[in-house]
């Protein structure tokens, strides 16, 4: 069973994770404004990815008998100055959704809710893969500086990237 607290700041979680998802779409959106269809294609990865991660938190708390509550979300961000820039706001992001699971973490240590605990070990070590990935693109994105047939390059490899669903049961 999940106290009452702990319901409320996963519910708020499930916001968090499917505004990624929608902050994601939209650099997906902005990246096939620019023609760049590989950035485009990185990003409805991620879109996919959140929401799958919401959708696990969902089952999470369906199976500890947890309440869902799903609130609004904020309008994302559209512009950003270049690639470099997204990518940057793209960790930016990443950390402080690492913040909010650290946060998730230390309160399931204090209401010593232990299954939920190990349920959030998942999300820890995933937060540490995407801020490692933002990493890795945004070092990319420096060495390339203005040149165009480096972005180009990093462009072709970032289409290559192919989404994998969590497994997961239906209903």
């Amino acid at each position: 069973m999940i106290k009452k607290e702990m319901e409320e700041e996963l519910n708020r979680q499930i916001n968090e994770e499917l505004f990624s998802a929608y902050l994601y779409l939209s650099m997906h959106a902005y990246f096939e404004s620019i023609g760049l269809k590989g950035f485009a294609n990185w990003m409805m990865v991620q879109y996919k990815e959140e929401v799958d991660h919401a959708m696990k938190i969902i089952r999470y708390m369906h199976s500890q008998g947890a309440r869902v509550k799903l609130y609004e979300l904020k309008e994302p961000q559209h512009e950003w100055n270049s690639p470099l820039d997204a990518f940057e706001a793209t960790l930016k992001h990443e950390q402080h959704i690492t913040e909010r699971i650290n946060g998730l973490v230390d309160l399931a240590e204090k209401l010593k809710d232990r299954a939920t605990y190990n349920f959030l070990q998942w999300y820890v070590n995933e937060q540490v893969e995407e801020e490692e990935n933002d990493r890795e693109i945004i070092d990319k994105l420096k060495l390339i500086g203005d040149n165009t047939n480096g972005l180009f390059m990093l462009d072709k490899e970032l289409a290559a990237r192919k989404y994998t669903p969590l497994v997961q049961e239906e209903n």
